[in-house]
């Protein structure tokens, strides 16, 4: 069964023919700029299962593990819709907020712990990563 997803305004679609291989909740600085605060739930994918339409734009930045990345978003309505990573080009990783049933990314790790503000609800019951943990797939 496909899984689907959307930006807020509808213009950036995407179908993912796999199921995630990895969902985390990430505290990383960069990340709550993006969560405006908060963390990110991000879902990975192998980027040969994501068929992705319409225009997107490329934020390139370096992550806090020191690894380049490139967030990708919608040019029209602004929604964080995907991030990628030189090291890794055969991951995609999605926000889960854009899944069309956000039900299938439960996180199983919660990753960069340290830089969490100390009023961060952070799910105890999941593994816990202070920084960087090893690589998804």
């Amino acid at each position: 069964m496909a899984i689907t997803g959307k930006c807020l305004c509808g213009a950036v679609r995407y179908t993912c023919t796999s199921q995630p291989i990895a969902v985390r909740t990430c505290w990383c600085r960069l990340c709550q700029y993006l969560g405006a605060g908060s963390a990110t739930v991000n879902a990975g994918f192998y980027k040969k299962d994501v068929t992705v339409t319409g225009e997107l734009t490329d934020y390139a930045s370096v992550a806090d593990s020191g690894t380049p990345m490139h967030r990708k978003f919608c040019p029209a309505c602004g929604t964080a819709m995907f991030s990628e990573a030189e090291t890794r080009p055969h991951l995609i990783f999605i926000r889960a907020g854009t899944l069309d049933d956000p039900g299938i990314a439960a996180p199983q790790a919660t990753i960069w712990t340290k830089m969490a503000p100390q009023w961060a609800c952070i799910n105890e019951t999941l593994p816990q990563f202070e920084g960087q943990p090893p690589p998804a797939g």
